[in-house]
């Protein structure tokens, strides 16, 4: 019985409870989180490729 009210409180709290974002809301946190995904893809791609320049440039120093 327990699993039975459980599943019934979810469906309650789901249907009666939560508010769900409009469609157009939707679209538009879509688009600022994937703005903001490039952005800091980005920006990982500049760290990575400088501090493989600047390491290569110290051991190209000492060997």
């Amino acid at each position: 019985m327990k699993v039975k009210s459980y599943i019934s409180d979810v469906y309650n709290e789901l249907v009666n409870k939560v508010t769900w974002p409009t469609w157009s809301e939707l679209q538009s946190s879509a688009t600022i989180v994937m703005i903001a995904s490039v952005i800091i893809a980005l920006c990982i791609f500049a760290m990575d490729f400088s501090f493989r320049h600047i390491v290569t440039g110290i051991y190209n120093l000492f060997y």
